[in-house]
């Protein structure tokens, strides 16, 4: 044990220098690492998911991630000195899973590791002295894949409670240190086999089902039932539906699908909540998992395993374009797959009022990451001041109008979907317009960036 905790110490030691990961517009501020926290023998996974939490109290910030035997409570108030505030031991020494979510200020802890396993409940309130669990026990259920809190109520996946199975139950938290259960998705919908993660707005809940794909219900918070309004069970590369996440616009949904290794991104069109259509795929690098996607604004975070964190800007929800990355794992090169199978980022957190990111490395830790290189580029024109294209599509050259702007001298660059730059030139805005080529451009959508010392702007333009 105290050999292989020295040799995790050493190797994270000699990584751990910021130049030592490849990033592209996002910068390392500090990281954790517990060296005494072992591998589990299957799969080498060290860590699990994250999440965060800021007090309302007095402002403070938290990071919150799983490791083989228990979690972390991490003070990242000074995101650039991570501080370890308490440590909530679980009760398995081995896991390969940890989940969370915060409703107020208690942190509902789950694992879906068999066994002797527990729910536990601990309140943060505490913080930053400590925090105390007020719930570690199993008359609520052992054990469980995934949860989600929206409301008052807590939905969770893949619920296990001895011998007995349920694919997705929701409970009451009026009380938060003793959810009540409410109903199980299998008394409406026996037919679906697994849920394996939900994300829920209102009543709406588009739970990702594995091989049965995606299905959308309502949850009747006066009757307690659930009734289907969509599906798409066939789709374009499609696997194992893992997870997903909402545009802030609730028209589009960013699907992952985990197995097997390497399937694209799905954007789902779900303006027409009852006939889902899957109207772009994307990758980050071939051969690449995606495994957690996150929103935060026009921003999407997408957690892949061996490729770590991208940032895609999604202010055209149907058209996400790479902003940058993070690679938390770096010994593997990009567009590789992992080995062992499961390394990388498991998830990000992007909802602290700092804007400090989150990650989670499920071989190195929780990672405290700078996005504002990205941020710097939005918003830049007052909200007024709309920025136009003409023609758009357009075919040799086009024309962006950006009112109110003058006499600006800068460059134009133009990136493709990946976010790859190819084209570069000076440029200035003279009567407010600015004029574009693109006569060397095949047929595509792209990403028109314009930085001036006064202004910056980015407009998408459809090249036929």
């Amino acid at each position: 044990m105290k050999k292989a905790s020295l040799i995790w110490l050493l190797f994270f030691i000699a990584i751990s220098s910021k130049a030592q990961f490849d990033h592209q517009n996002i910068n390392l501020l500090d990281s954790f690492n517990d060296p005494a926290v072992t591998a589990e023998p299957v799969y080498g996974i060290r860590y699990q998911s994250c999440y965060g939490w800021a007090n309302p109290a007095d402002g403070k910030e938290y990071g919150i991630i799983g490791s083989t035997s228990g979690t972390y409570i991490l003070d990242v108030t000074d995101p650039t000195q991570i501080i370890q505030r308490d440590y909530v031991a679980g009760r398995h020494t081995d896991c390969i899973w940890h989940e969370y979510k915060v409703y107020d200020h208690y942190l509902y802890i789950i694992s879906d590791d068999a066994g002797n396993n527990s729910l536990q409940i601990a309140d943060l309130s505490y913080l930053p002295d400590s925090v105390h669990v007020v719930y570690d026990g199993t008359s609520i259920f052992t054990h469980a894949h995934t949860l989600y809190i929206e409301g008052s109520f807590l939905y969770v996946a893949s619920v296990s409670t001895g011998s007995n199975y349920s694919t997705m139950n929701v409970y009451s938290l009026s009380n938060p240190a003793s959810p009540q259960l409410l109903r199980r998705l299998d008394q409406d919908y026996p037919a679906i086999n697994q849920v394996h993660d939900m994300y829920v707005v209102h009543d709406t809940v588009y739970a990702s089902c594995g091989y049965d794909g995606l299905h959308i219900y309502k949850f009747n918070e006066t009757t307690f039932h659930f009734s289907e309004i969509g599906n798409l069970t066939t789709y374009p590369d499609q696997g194992y539906n893992h997870s997903s996440f909402l545009s802030k616009d609730h028209s589009t949904l960013y699907m992952c699908d985990e197995v097997p290794s390497g399937l694209a991104v799905k954007v789902v069109d779900v303006t027409d909540i009852a006939n889902p259509t899957t109207v772009h795929t994307f990758t980050s690098n071939v051969g690449v998992t995606p495994h957690n996607p996150y929103v935060k604004g026009d921003l999407l975070f997408l957690a892949n395993y061996q490729d770590g964190l991208y940032v895609y800007d999604i202010s055209t929800p149907s058209m996400p374009v790479q902003e940058g990355y993070f690679d938390t794992h770096p010994q593997n090169p990009a567009g590789t797959y992992p080995n062992p199978a499961y390394a990388g980022a498991w998830a990000a957190y992007a909802d602290l009022p700092s804007g400090t990111i989150l990650v989670s490395d499920m071989q190195y830790g929780l990672f405290t990451l700078d996005i504002g290189t990205i941020l710097s580029t939005k918003n830049s024109i007052p909200a007024e001041q709309t920025v136009s294209v003409f023609p758009n599509p357009a075919r040799e050259s086009a024309k962006i109008v950006i009112p109110g702007v003058a006499n600006e001298t800068g460059r134009i660059e133009i990136l493709d979907i990946s976010g790859r730059i190819i084209y570069n030139e000076q440029a200035e805005i003279r009567s407010h317009n600015v004029r574009v080529n693109l006569h060397e451009l095949q047929q595509g959508i792209y990403l028109v960036k314009f930085t001036g010392e006064k202004y910056q702007f980015s407009s998408r333009i459809c090249v036929e």
